[in-house]
């Protein structure tokens, strides 16, 4: 029996794990892979500590943290939760099941698809959602990034690098990502940007080789040979795992209090999953912290005991 297990091991989930390890809550994270969305980031120059981190020496800092600190990580993908008459829940994976006193969900947001012809015939094999992830398989060669927002933009600056031809292609006039990093992109030799227009279709042989993009003014249609896209359209929260215990929003977030408490009791949610307007690793992290703080206070008063949360000022032994 765990007193929690988080569902996710990005910077949501592994500050959870820091936390309930600080409260000698015996907790298991269990994620698809360390690092959550970290993965599809690039160089971090707004975490604090940090003028310029990249997202692997973060995610390896985080993860021996939490490791050190007794925490097991598991990589894994959860199947169903259940909950026990005694208000104790089960958390199923495809090969094993686990008993425990509280859930903390942080399993971040899944890449958003554009749902066209060719995306899911070449998936793997030429489409990718993650640029830093894939990148280097294109290395030399010409590729598309679609998309307007800031991960667009992080796609089309790794790619930049990489590539021999990046074009970022967006549907609308104006970027969404911030100013800056959209000026640096402007100023890579090798992107060209492609604005008004849309991805409508993907083709290829055995992987991708043209695609079709049409100009929503003109309404032009285009054929481009490439050899790979990258689409950066945006994440959705994929949160149907937790409907029947959580309230969720439009966006399928999962809704959560102050103490990132759910409508269910021992359920809590933390990171870009819940209804938080800004999705920032700093959020996801500190909303982790909030959800295993409350967990270990949801405990302590099923049990009768004083539930009260004092500052953390332990220092480690030497």
């Amino acid at each position: 029996m765990y007193d929690t297990i988080i569902i996710g091991a990005g910077p949501a989930g592994l500050t959870a794990g820091i936390y309930a390890a600080r409260r000698e809550m015996k907790a298991l994270i269990i994620g698809k892979e360390t690092g959550g969305q970290l993965v599809w980031a690039a160089d971090i120059e707004n975490y604090p500590g940090f003028s310029q981190i990249s997202n692997t020496d973060l995610i390896q800092r985080m993860e021996k943290q939490v490791k050190g600190l007794g925490v097991e990580i598991k990589i894994g993908e959860i199947s169903k939760i259940e909950k026990k008459a005694d208000g104790t829940f089960i958390v199923y994976t495809n090969k094993e099941k686990f008993e425990t006193k509280t859930v903390i969900v942080a399993i971040g947001l899944a890449p958003r698809r554009l749902a066209i012809p060719g995306e899911e015939k070449f998936s793997g094999k030429g489409v990718s959602y993650c640029a830093n992830c894939d990148g280097p398989f294109f290395k030399g060669k010409s590729i598309a990034v679609i998309g307007g927002g800031n991960s667009a933009i992080d796609a089309a600056e790794i790619m930049s690098k990489i590539a021999k031809k990046v074009y970022l292609i967006h549907r609308q006039e104006e970027f969404k990502a911030f100013a800056a990093a959209v000026k640096e992109v402007r100023a890579r030799d090798n992107v060209e940007i492609i604005t008004n227009s849309e991805l409508k279709e993907i083709s290829g042989d055995q992987s991708v080789k043209k695609i079709k993009i049409l100009n929503n003014k003109t309404n032009e249609e285009t054929e481009m040979d490439i050899d790979g896209v990258f689409i950066e359209v945006g994440r959705i929260a994929a949160t149907d795992l937790v409907k029947d215990f959580a309230d969720r929003n439009e966006k399928m977030e999962i809704l959560v209090n102050e103490k990132c408490a759910t409508k269910t009791d021992g359920l809590f949610a933390a990171g870009d999953v819940t209804q938080v307007p800004f999705k920032q690793i700093t959020t996801a992290t500190g909303q982790g912290t909030i959800a295993a703080l409350a967990a270990y206070q949801y405990i302590q008063e099923k049990q009768g005991k004083n539930a009260r949360v004092v500052m953390d000022r332990s220092v480690h032994k030497k």
